[in-house]
């Protein structure tokens, strides 16, 4: 079968800096089509380059053939008639590629008529074909809808149904479902790979999750320093990996870090019977206004050194019922105790209390004043301690070092840092004041394979040197399988399901568990067992 796509010797430098080196690989209709690597090896750029969607001060060299056509040698105005109609893109944050004061039927119309494929009462009645095609029929989800209103699957159907408006040839999706839940994924995935079935297009799927290629990929490509490794089809790259760092990936996509036992049968947080409500929104002439209950008599108890995992899809309560226990939203019933003292919301939490607890949150960047060096955003919470440290900067030097930074990162902005980087700072803030309890809320979710694996290996160390207990919050039930001792599983406010880790997730008993272990993506145990036998 001929290419439909097809990159030569693709060359890419932004400011000299080389980007992509040489890359060249051909795409089919019909056929998904695997990109591998960890951040900044070049995956992205690939794709916009295929787009001609590139940077100012980027040079780009070589051919990129859309059947025999060379887009490399197409104006602007060329390219702008191909995007949407032959080729188009989804991107991994929906929100900030939706227009937020338009509605989704709105927003999918707009391709159609740019293109004066259709009218505006046509373009309309086939956004909502659209709409409905990807799992949004305007009898469950209004069109007039606006973006804000929508969970982050559902914005992620939306922007599909942008992109294949036009019915386009070859669908790029860049890190799809990075931050979506489990069931979530699995529906999105699943809706991609129809697309292509009863659709024909051709799928490129970039990602740095190997599980999520290996239920999806026809071939697959790895990338390192803009270069491609390795390549072919799925089954035997995975079976027959022949370059250390397709090895290197796989290796850590199932790190297990190694742990060792600091829990202790002495309560650190309690909490009993909690609720959280939520006033509903609306104009209501009579009676109270009904409420939504977020956090529905949730009891649990977290023993220091422990670490504890809670996992659920989003919506669940597991962000309200965090923000309860930091003490930053107050409980509708209920007690939730650290040490004994009773945690209270807003100004009446003693500082004392806040200061055994910290959070470490999932972009580490968005969490950071960007115009304050490291040193200050490490010492921020010293505002908390009665009597700050004699000597503030060796306090934060020694927290660097304690997450394998140097002493010298004090005097350097968060941006010129890497991700994994990033979170190491995230996480020496939420050290430097000798927390009992760290709170990381999917703080490894937006992380490669290989730095995953590193933030792993350093929670794992500091919990054996510190006896810190974790409460781990996260939708990757590997990484939590890798993290914790006991696992709690929460639905519609409440938890289902609690218990060791390993029997958790082995051999789940409530449904909804089981549910959640069989959306998870896993690389097939025949393919590991090829490798390594």
């Amino acid at each position: 079968m001929t290419a439909m796509i097809e990159a030569r010797g693709l060359s890419l430098a932004i400011h000299a800096t080389p980007i992509l080196r040489g890359v060249s690989f051909a795409l089919r209709e019909g056929e998904t089509f695997g990109l591998v690597g960890e951040s900044g090896s070049g995956k992205s750029m690939t794709a916009l380059s295929l787009m001609r969607l590139l940077p100012e001060g980027a040079e780009a060299s070589g051919e990129i053939l859309l059947d025999g056509r060379d887009l490399m040698a197409l104006g602007e105005a060329e390219m702008c008639d191909l995007r949407g109609r032959e080729m188009a893109m989804i991107s991994q944050e929906p929100m900030t590629a939706l227009n937020p004061v338009q509605t989704i039927a709105d927003q999918v119309a707009e391709t159609l008529i740019v293109h004066g494929a259709a009218r505006p009462r046509e373009a309309r009645r086939i956004a909502l074909e659209r709409l409905a095609r990807v799992g949004l029929p305007p009898d469950a989800i209004p069109p007039d809808r606006y973006p804000h209103e929508l969970s982050g699957g559902q914005r992620q159907r939306v922007a599909i149904a942008m992109a294949i408006a036009l019915r386009p040839r070859l669908l790029i999706a860049d890190e799809p479902t990075t931050a979506l839940d489990v069931t979530t994924q699995a529906q999105i995935l699943a809706l991609l790979k129809g697309l292509v079935r009863e659709e024909g297009m051709g799928l490129m799927l970039i990602t740095h999750d190997l599980a999520v290629v290996a239920g999806m990929a026809d071939r697959v490509a790895v990338m390192q320093e803009g270069w491609i490794v390795e390549e072919g089809d799925t089954e035997s790259l995975f079976t027959r990996m022949r370059h250390p760092y397709t090895r290197a990936l796989f290796e850590a996509s199932a790190h297990q870090p190694e742990r060792r036992a600091t829990a202790r049968a002495e309560p650190l947080l309690v909490a009993e019977d909690v609720v959280r409500e939520y006033r509903m929104p609306g104009l209501r002439l009579f009676g109270p206004a009904p409420r939504f209950r977020a956090v529905d008599h949730v009891s649990f108890t977290i023993h220091k050194g422990e670490s504890l995992g809670l996992v659920g899809e989003s919506g669940c309560g597991k962000s309200t019922l965090t923000r309860a226990l930091l003490g930053l939203d107050p409980i509708d019933g209920g007690r939730i105790r650290l040490g004994g003292e009773e945690i209270t919301a807003g100004r009446h939490m003693p500082a004392r209390l806040r200061r055994r607890m910290q959070v470490v949150f999932q972009d580490p960047y968005a969490s950071f004043d960007p115009r304050w060096k490291v040193g200050r955003l490490v010492a921020e919470p010293f505002h908390l301690l009665e009597t700050p440290p004699e000597d503030p900067g060796a306090r934060v030097a020694e927290v660097l070092a304690d997450v394998g930074l140097p002493a010298d990162a004090t005097d350097r902005y968060i941006h010129e840092f890497s991700g994994g980087q990033r979170q190491r700072i995230a996480i020496a803030r939420a050290l430097v004041l000798s927390p009992d309890l760290v709170i990381l809320d999917e703080a490894v979710s937006a992380l490669d394979v290989s730095i995953r694996a590193q933030i792993l290996d350093l929670l794992a160390d500091l919990q054996a040197r510190l006896g810190l207990a974790w409460l781990f919050i996260s939708h990757d039930l590997n990484v939590v399988r890798a993290i914790t001792d006991r696992v709690l599983v929460m639905q519609a406010g409440r938890i289902v399901e609690e218990g060791q880790t390993e029997r958790v997730l082995t051999a789940p008993e409530h449904p909804y568990t089981q549910t959640l272990i069989k959306a998870a993506p896993q690389i097939p145990a025949a393919w590991r067992k090829a490798l390594h036998g």
